[in-house]
């Protein structure tokens, strides 16, 4: 068992970086603290859950754009692209990608 302090682990860069979390061989958990018009271009992945904790943003999903907040969570398939973009505020989010 492991619990991590979300608050402790936040910070931010003028360069996005995830900070990883925790990995395993089966999963990813990396952090993401995104600047305003910081993004994370489309990409296509494995199966993703990505929770916002605060801040807002646009998650596009196959070419999709849905508007996150603090409290969504939004699932991608494997093999669906994804991307995200902080807007007007900082965001905060985590992630868990599987496969």
């Amino acid at each position: 068992m492991e619990m991590i302090d979300i608050n402790e682990k936040t910070g931010f860069s003028p360069e996005f970086m995830p900070r990883i979390l925790r990995v395993k061989p089966e999963y990813k958990v990396p952090l993401i603290c995104m600047e305003p018009g910081q993004e994370i271009k489309p990409h296509q992945s494995g199966t993703g859950v990505f929770y916002v904790v605060s801040g807002k943003g646009v998650m596009t999903v196959e070419g999709k754009e849905f508007e996150v907040g603090p409290g969504k969570m939004v699932f991608v398939e494997k093999g669906e692209s994804r991307g995200l973009k902080a807007t007007s505020e900082r965001l905060v989010a985590f992630a868990v990608h599987m496969g």
